[in-house]
């Protein structure tokens, strides 16, 4: 029995003792399993290491003369890849040191050069090493599949677009950058031009030296000649446009240029559009003279190592872009404008200011890239000759055609003889003259036409006959023979006192002269003895001798005369009071005339018969005036009311211009 339970209690405790090692063997089997599954990750890896003590002992010896070989060359390659983004920070920003920057961009290049030469060589000879490898079996599969892969990477790299890029792009943001310096030293140094002071108004203008400093220029014709080699010449070109263009037109907006842009309609309505003529050839000049020669001088400075192609290419885009088309519009503008007398001269003011800059813009504007301006700057030309010439021609028809228009009202001086009187003189001056021959020699070389030297005198001279024969058609157009010699009176006066010492009156010679102020002389006669003469007639002294018994008789006839001398004085008085004498001088002396005719009878009369009248109750209608009264109204006779003077108004029906209201009168502008 007690044995029984000992053999219980031994089995009881080997069974407990083998369930203790059952859990500590559960215990490191499960710490051993982690341990277990990392050997059977590096047994891949150990196979690969122990491979080569597989392969032949031959294959093993060569082996490291192989990866020797082709090791070699790819590390100096990567060692000057390494040096170029050791470069990155040189190349900064070339404003501090341009020599410094370009100094190692030059390093840079270079670089790129060995790298574009030697990667080729390299990549070959590593793909000659894992093809040995792979023949031999030297190295596993997996290995050498992914060897393979990168050598396909870097023949695509060496082969393709990226080839440029073996500095990561370095080199671009370089020429970048130096293209920023480019454009910097141009705004930077850029400096609009100022405005010739009003002293100097009068002068020749000068040419405008370089307007950017030497040292400047070389610095940007360094830059070009780098930028250039990697086809960044456009580039530059655009950036030079670009700011030149914008300097030259700040230096042309303190001109104050606004009218260039003024409409045909505006034009034909703008009362000051004389002014802006003017202003035009001014502004013009200092553009030619001033600005754009600078900025052709300074397009071949900057481009002169790329060429004169170059700059030919260049300078009309910085023209163009400043503004030289806005004045040739301008000068289009003018000619469309309507047509007038005025607008002859305008349109020789034009072309003065062309001719005299002819030179300057044959050479600035001569090239091919030039065809825009030059098309332009010829039809302009075409217009004005053309215009001008029309103009010319048409002043003849235009004068005859106003013989069929009445005389004016007020007797004066129609607009259009003081218009042409003054407006010939204008022509033959110095100052016109010149260019109108010019100009008429031209239009008649474009007919094939032979020009003749005198062909500007007679056309003149013909316009003063054609003015004789109106004034001559108009005095014949009043109703009254006293309004007719008024107008006779004045306007011979006017071509005698107005054309005498002038170049149009030493023209026409002093016969012709002289016999106009004849004319006046007669016709002032002939007005005094038609109108103002026949008043003191009518102060007759007939039948008042007194006697005794006959003072009531010649109370009577005094009253009668008074009375008939007043009504006669009143009526032509005031028929006379809307009469103009235009020149000073004359109303003076007409005024005078008058006086002497009337005041001195009408004073004796009153003297030795105004009693018989003055103590009558009706006094005051027949004793209606003083001497000092007569003579006081009639020196207010015949003065001109203030009127506008101008050109004539034109219109346009049938392709012909017309002068509108030519006979309305004006005042001649030496009056």
């Amino acid at each position: 029995m007690d044995k029984g339970i000992e053999h219980l209690v031994s089995a009881r405790k080997s069974l407990r003792a083998s369930l203790e090692k059952s859990k500590a063997l559960g215990v490191s089997l499960e710490k051993a399993g982690p341990r277990l599954e990392e050997i059977n990750q590096r047994l891949p890896s150990m196979e690969v290491a122990i491979r080569p003590i597989r392969a032949e002992t031959d294959a093993l010896d060569a082996v490291g003369g192989h990866i020797n070989r082709a090791v070699v060359p790819a590390a100096a390659v990567l060692k000057v890849f390494d040096a170029i983004h050791g470069l990155e920070k040189s190349l900064s920003d070339p404003q501090s040191n341009l020599p410094g920057y370009l100094s190692v961009l030059k390093r840079l290049v270079e670089a790129l050069g060995f790298l574009g030469e030697n990667c080729g060589m390299a990549i070959q000879w590593l793909a000659d090493i894992v093809e040995y490898l792979e023949d031999n079996k030297v190295a596993d599969s997996r290995f050498i599949s992914s060897l393979k892969k990168a050598l396909n990477n870097l023949r695509e790299l060496e082969s393709g677009e990226e080839k440029g890029h073996l500095d990561g792009g370095l080199l671009e943001v370089a020429l970048d950058r130096l293209e920023n310096e480019f454009r910097r030293l141009l705004t930077e140094f850029s400096v609009p031009l100022p405005l010739p002071s009003p002293a100097m108004a009068g002068e020749q203008p000068s040419i405008a030296p370089s307007p950017l400093p030497v040292p400047v220029i070389q610095k940007l014709q360094v830059i070009l000649g780098r930028l250039v080699v990697y086809e960044r010449l456009e580039k530059c070109i655009s950036i030079y446009v670009e700011v030149r263009s914008s300097n030259v037109r700040a230096s042309l907006q303190a001109l104050n240029l606004d009218y260039l842009e003024i409409s045909v309609s505006e034009f034909n309505n703008a009362a000051s559009i004389e002014g802006y003529i003017a202003q035009w050839g001014k502004h013009l000049e200092f553009a030619m003279k001033h600005l754009f020669e600078a900025e052709y001088k300074l397009c071949n400075d900057v481009f002169e190592r790329m060429g004169s192609d170059v700059c030919k290419n260049c300078f009309p885009k910085i023209a163009a872009q400043a503004g030289i088309l806005a004045f040739l519009q301008f000068g289009k503008t003018v000619t469309e404008s309507k047509k007038d007398p005025i607008k002859l001269l305008k349109l020789l003011d034009i072309f003065a200011s062309l001719n005299n800059l002819r030179l300057d813009f044959n050479r600035l504007f001569g090239g091919a890239a030039c065809a825009e301006i030059q098309n332009m700057t010829r039809d302009l030309i075409k217009r004005v000759i053309g215009g001008a010439c029309e103009i010319f021609w048409e002043l003849s028809v235009q004068v005859k055609l106003q013989r069929q228009t009445p005389p004016p009202s007020d007797c004066g001086i129609p607009r259009v003889v003081t218009f042409i009187t003054s407006y010939c003189n204008e022509l033959l001056g110095d100052q016109y003259k010149p260019i109108l021959t010019q100009v008429l020699v031209i239009e008649r070389s474009w007919k094939q036409e032979k020009f003749q030297e005198r062909i500007l005198i007679t056309e003149l001279l013909n316009l003063v006959k054609d003015i004789e024969l109106n004034l001559d058609a108009w005095s014949k157009g009043y109703e009254d023979t006293v309004s007719s010699y008024v107008f006779s009176m004045n306007n011979h006066w006017h071509l005698f006192k107005y054309l005498k010492g002038t170049k149009l009156g030493n023209l026409l010679g002093d016969p012709w002269l002289s016999e106009h102020e004849q004319y006046k002389d007669y016709y002032s006669a002939m007005f005094l003895r038609e109108s103002w003469g026949r008043l003191p007639a009518l102060l007759s002294r007939e039948g008042l001798i007194l006697f005794s018994g006959g003072r009531a008789t010649a109370r009577n006839l005094v009253k009668q005369r008074l009375k008939a001398f007043n009504e006669a004085f009143d009526e032509m008085y005031l028929k006379q009071s809307s009469f103009v004498i235009m020149d000073k001088d004359l109303r003076d002396k007409m005024c005078q005339a008058v006086i002497q005719t009337i005041v001195p009878v009408y004073r004796s009369y009153m003297q030795n018969y105004g009693p018989l009248v003055e103590q009558d109750q009706s006094a005051s209608k027949y004793a209606k005036y003083t001497a000092q009264s007569l003579e006081k109204m009639l020196n207010n006779l015949f003065v001109p009311k203030p009127v506008k003077q101008g050109s004539f108004k034109m219109r346009q029906p049938s392709g012909k211009f017309n002068l509108v209201d030519p006979t309305s009168p004006t005042v001649p502008k030496s009056a």
